[in-house]
């Protein structure tokens, strides 16, 4: 292989050779890779090497061979090492400033062995340059992944972590650092330029989101100590939260949709020079869970269901889901219907995971949200101290319920364990649960009126809308006891809405004279006239109670008549059977019944006709095809709502 030249240096295969003229007497290996050196320039700035010479002197040997191992930074790093002691010109970066500080003290280049040794200069070049500069500290940061436990020794790592927690909390507009809008196009005062001119305009103050992107190329572990440095700085937890966020969007898949706002930032100056870290999704999910606020936002929680989501599909301990369950049902009433509708990814029927939305909706009754907002405007709070997070949640499982209802797997112990969580004193209204059933029992039509009678005893039927009642009482998937019991709650309703419409018009028609009565009493009647002018603006309301009345004389009267015409009926067959064994012939039906004296109906000779002429227990059949007419204008009297 052809020689090729790096600065005095020459490489041929794994072997290095230095361009001195002289035969090589000492050969350093690292990582397989042979440098073929000279004693008095390594012994000369380095104390190990100097101290292995010595160990392993003897007078017979002409060369001498030793090797390094765990060094850090391998043999690239070694190279720049040797250079130095070879009086080459190195330069110092930020890339290789770790590595090279590592080096220099794993070599024991101190001044003790040279006046401006490497170790000293290294060193230098760390506190002037690194550390006073954010890119220069990020990109040092994520070179020390090669050398991290000689790094944590010397405290490197966590002066750069300081460095950047500082820096992160300060307008960087203040000194000059690169920022996202203008990058490199601003000078040292802060002014824009432009080709080079200073246009004295000011750039704006700077985004507090403005370092998420830099940090977001981190691998966990550098990642998750630099927020732990920052809280221990006292950085504000919504910045946290949107680094953490941020962070976990870019290398979760599928987190972005569970983001209210563009993700799509622009690189800084420092991001075009870094290289994205690789990282083990189910490990940065456990992590990520561990570094979360316990705080609460609107935009908060919908990420925590979006990483519930991924935590599913990644199968993480069962700690990790626990944990961020129990942090969603902590502030539940900040959550959206398509947040909980949580697809069952293991090999359950049902199209949803219920049982995990159960564990939270368990979560939120049973824990004392101990949980504070974001600071505002931060992670879109839009919630005021005067809601009402019980009502809302309620509100939130009866939409819920009303969407998963749908699917046919769905047994019908969950869907009441679902609405059963709650306390009675969460639903003013039962119209959600009302509707999530009727949806339920549309989709399942196979179950039986038992099993529907024991879903509906979830609802309290004094607690309908009288839009619910009126659906309810026409609604012919609802079993036969359900709708009376209904029925007989809407007559309740409406006898008590007349009786505060009497009440106001009682009040109303009163003398003047007497008004001197109580700010109690005048309170009443204001809230009685509000009901009562609610009630009068329903047209129909008045005919409906009327008609519901005159369907109970009519049940009634059809109830004895039908007695009557059994008797009857009864009296007929008995009678035609003496006729016919007597052979008598009638001439019509109407005869034999004058004959026997049977009162027969007031209906036309051609209906008498059919029912006598019949030989099937047809009168009771005809009475029961009586009865739906009477019922089907019980059925129209609630249209009217």
């Amino acid at each position: 292989m052809a020689p090729a030249k790096v600065s005095g240096f020459h490489r041929q295969g794994n072997d290095w050779f230095c361009n001195a003229g002289l035969p090589s007497d000492i050969t350093i290996i690292v990582d397989g890779i042979n440098f073929h050196l000279h004693k008095f320039p390594l012994v000369s700035k380095c104390g190990k090497i100097a101290s292995i010479f010595e160990e392993h002197q003897s007078a017979d040997d002409n060369s001498f061979t030793t090797e390094l191992e765990e060094f850090p930074g391998g043999p690239d790093i070694f190279l720049f090492a040797a250079k130095f002691c070879y009086g080459i010109r190195v330069e110092f970066t930020a890339r290789n400033m770790m590595s090279v500080y590592c080096a220099a003290d794993y070599l024991e280049m101190t001044d003790e062995y040279g006046e401006d040794n490497l170790l000293s200069k290294a060193e230098s070049f760390f506190r002037k340059n690194v550390l006073r500069n954010w890119k220069d500290c990020i990109l040092a940061l994520q070179s020390s992944e090669s050398c991290m436990p000689r790094a944590e020794k010397l405290h490197i790592v966590q002066k750069c972590l300081n460095a950047v927690s500082m820096m992160a909390c300060t307008d960087p507009s203040l000194f000059g650092w690169p920022m996202m809008m203008y990058g490199s196009l601003q000078s040292p005062g802060g002014s824009i330029l432009w080709n080079g001119i200073n246009t004295g305009a000011r750039i704006r103050s700077a985004e507090s989101d403005w370092w998420f992107e830099d940090i977001s190329y981190f691998s966990v572990g550098l990642f998750e100590r630099l927020i732990r440095t920052m809280e221990a700085r006292g950085i504000r937890p919504e910045h946290l939260a949107g680094a953490i966020m941020y962070y976990a969007r870019k290398h979760l898949p599928g987190l972005g949709r569970w983001h209210s706002t563009q993700s799509g930032k622009a690189r800084t100056v420092a991001s075009f020079s870094l290289t994205p870290a690789t990282v083990d999704q189910k490990v940065l999910l456990e992590s990520i869970e561990r570094l979360l606020p316990k705080k609460k936002g609107k935009s908060f929680c919908r990420f925590l269901l979006g990483l519930l989501r991924v935590a599913l599909i990644l199968g993480v301990n069962q700690t990790c889901q626990d944990s961020l369950e129990r942090r969603i049902g902590m502030q539940l009433e900040l959550a959206s219907l398509d947040g909980l509708l949580i697809p069952s990814y293991s090999d359950s029927d049902t199209l949803y995971n219920t049982d995990c939305v159960e564990r939270i909706i368990h979560h939120f009754v049973s824990s004392e949200s101990g949980l504070t907002l974001f600071s505002p405007p931060s992670l879109d709070l839009e919630t005021s101290p005067s809601s009402e997070p019980l009502r809302k949640v309620a509100r939130l499982i009866d939409s819920y319920l009303a969407e998963v209802a749908s699917d046919v797997n769905l047994k019908p112990g969950k869907i009441r364990s679902l609405a059963e969580v709650l306390p009675e004193s969460s639903r003013p209204l039962h119209d959600g649960l009302y509707r999530a059933l009727d949806i339920y029992f549309k989709a399942h039509p196979w179950l039986s009126d038992r099993e529907k009678e024991e879903l509906c005893n979830i609802i309290d039927y004094q607690k309908l809308s009288v839009d619910a009642c009126a659906h309810a009482s026409q609604n012919e998937r609802l079993p036969l006891r359900v709708i009376l019991q209904v029925l007989f709650f809407e007559q309740m309703h409406l006898r008590t809405a007349l009786a505060g419409c009497l009440n106001v018009l009682e009040a109303e028609s009163a003398p003047t004279g007497h008004g001197t009565a109580t700010a109690e009493m005048a309170g009443h009647v204001t809230a009685a006239s509000e009901t009562a002018g609610q009630i009068v603006q329903r047209d129909g309301w008045v005919t409906v109670v009327r008609e519901n009345r005159v369907l109970k004389v009519d049940m009634e009267k059809m109830r004895s008549r039908v007695g009557e015409l059994e008797e009857e009926f009864s009296k007929i067959k008995q009678e035609m059977k003496r006729v016919t064994k007597s052979h008598s012939s009638l001439s019509s039906p109407r005869i034999g019944g004058r004959k026997f004296g049977c009162k027969l109906l007031p209906r036309s000779s051609d209906a008498q006709t059919d029912v006598v002429g019949s030989t099937g227990p047809t009168p009771r059949s005809s009475v029961e095809q009586a009865c739906p007419s009477h019922h089907s204008k019980h059925r129209k009297s609630f249209s009217l709502f």
